[in-house]
């Protein structure tokens, strides 16, 4: 299952609910050339912080499912061998990801896949909750902003579109999307 988003939609927030409700789920951990953020991120747990110049490596040796520079000199991307290491585990992969990576998962995986892409109510709402998470200048806000309205135009190329509108009933129907394609009952 592939969760996307525009950066501060709360994708991260229902992905981490899902795993804590779902067993069967193992978090592939998305490959980075970013700093962490704070004393709260982990290599290993959250990324897996990588220099450009291994990143740019691992490219080279076909060691990615997708990746991309999403910022100049800033890459992210899924590792084949994390989605192996979850696979070998008996799981089923859970992916939180930005949505050109969401895209190049469905392409990559087809019918194997299912893509979520998570919406906010509005680029007012989606402004407030990245200017509260206290982590953005105000330039880096006019970029991920600028980017936000460019990739809510990509939400067609997903399976389902998930409003983030109330939190506690966005939990509720993403319980349901993963029941329902895993073939559980509730």
């Amino acid at each position: 299952m592939v969760f996307s988003a525009p950066s501060g939609s709360g994708k991260t927030t229902i992905v981490r609910h899902l795993l804590q409700k779902f067993p069967q789920l193992g978090f592939s951990i998305s490959a980075c050339t970013r700093d962490k953020r704070g004393r709260s991120e982990e290599n290993g747990k959250d990324y897996y912080f990588l220099t450009p110049e291994d990143f740019r490596a691992r490219i080279d040796n076909n060691e990615f499912v997708e990746w991309e520079e999403v910022y100049e000199g800033a890459f992210y991307g899924t590792l084949k061998s994390e989605v192996e290491r979850i696979w070998d585990s008996g799981r089923s992969v859970i992916f939180d990801v930005d949505v050109k990576g969401g895209i190049s998962l469905k392409d990559f995986y087809q019918e194997r896949a299912l893509t979520i892409f998570v919406k906010v109510p509005s680029i007012e709402s989606l402004r407030e909750r990245l200017k509260g998470r206290g982590t953005e200048t105000e330039d880096s806000l006019s970029r991920r902003l600028f980017k936000v309205q460019f990739e809510m135009g990509f939400q067609d190329h997903f399976d389902v579109v998930l409003l983030n509108d109330n939190l506690e009933d966005t939990l509720k129907e993403a319980e349901k999307i993963v029941s329902d394609f895993l073939g559980l009952s509730q």
